[in-house]
């Protein structure tokens, strides 16, 4: 446990300094793709937390995302609301995590888990997508909403406007970071622990005395909350928000994610994500009909040849180099 905790926290380490240095080399168009993929990566994470911990597939996770998202426009296209941008985010958040605690009480304490479970949030993701589609006084219907302003807000003093690439660029790697940490510390805490338990054998986990629907309930609400906060994020930074970010489409593709970048690792489904997107704005400028194509011949060699995902080549050379070292 704790070699690999120590090189979880080197490869953190590296993608850190990587993403302190990469602005330094990109222009303003890759920097929104990158910063774009990191959010992304973030809604992976926030998948990531809950099944790569439990076990249990939602595959209605993008409906979280779109909450926050169409909350967060629905709040700062609203000039009468002061502190926008704040009171925005915080709503993101706090509705998406609502959503889950309401969807999440009925499923875990009437025992439904595995395939029942995922079926049922993949219903949840398609109603949410039809509800803002047929919403349309609120949500803009097919068309969305538009005209979503940027982040400001004052800090200290400081007036942060996140309108440039730059600044929305550190803002987004920043909260990346710290939220990836801060859910990495609570995977190898005592809730993480408790969390495999109930993985393993949830009746087993009852009977020594842990809440085992509370405890599942709990992770699936901060769970929908990153990913509304991913979906505030996206849509401030877009400019937009449309019934598609709420869809089958992207629950299906951060499921992708967090599989090619390695489930239960955290910081794997960011890197998947940002592989994935950056991949896709390469390949589409010159084919846009074969990415898809692509994708699933990626994902498909990635279970066979890496089942644990990319992040898990590092432990195999690792553990390749030190083979050699003792033969020698």
């Amino acid at each position: 446990m704790i070699a690999r905790d120590r090189n979880w926290l080197l490869i953190f380490a590296v993608c850190a300094v990587l993403a302190i240095v990469y602005p330094f080399f990109a222009d303003g168009y890759q920097l929104t793709v990158i910063r774009d993929a990191l959010i992304f990566g973030l809604f992976a994470a926030s998948l990531d937390f809950f099944w790569g911990r439990t076990g249990i597939l939602c595959f209605g996770h993008a409906a979280f995302f779109g909450i926050g998202g169409y909350i967060m426009a629905l709040i700062t296209l609203n000039d009468a609301i002061p502190f926008g941008s704040l009171l925005g985010i915080m709503g993101a958040v706090a509705g998406a995590a609502f959503v889950a605690a309401i969807i999440g009480y009925f499923l875990f304490f009437g025992g439904i888990r595995g395939s029942y479970f995922t079926i049922v949030t993949l219903a949840m993701g398609v109603i949410c997508q039809q509800a803002a589609i047929s919403w349309s006084s609120v949500t803009g219907g097919d068309s969305g909403l538009i005209g979503i302003p940027p982040i400001e807000f004052d800090l200290g003093g400081m007036h942060v406007d996140l309108s440039q690439d730059l600044p929305s660029y550190i803002f987004v790697a920043c909260i990346v970071a710290v939220v990836v940490l801060a859910l990495w510390s609570i995977s190898r805490g005592r809730w993480g622990t408790v969390l495999t338990a109930i993985q393993d054998n949830e009746v087993r986990a009852a009977a020594l005395g842990h809440n085992a629907p509370l405890r599942l309930l709990l992770t699936f609400v901060l769970s929908a909350a990153i990913a509304g906060l991913a979906g505030a994020l996206y849509v401030c930074m877009a400019g937009l928000v449309a019934p598609d970010l709420s869809g089958l489409l992207l629950s299906t593709e951060v499921i992708v994610w967090v599989a090619v970048g390695g489930r239960g690792t955290l910081l794997g489904p960011v890197l998947g994500a940002i592989a994935i997107q950056r991949a896709q704005q390469t390949i589409s400028s010159f084919n846009p009909s074969l990415w898809p194509l692509l994708l699933g011949c990626v994902f498909v060699i990635i279970v066979f040849v890496l089942p644990d995902g990319i992040l898990s080549i590092y432990a195999r050379l690792k553990s390749l180099f030190k083979g050699r070292r003792q033969a020698q």
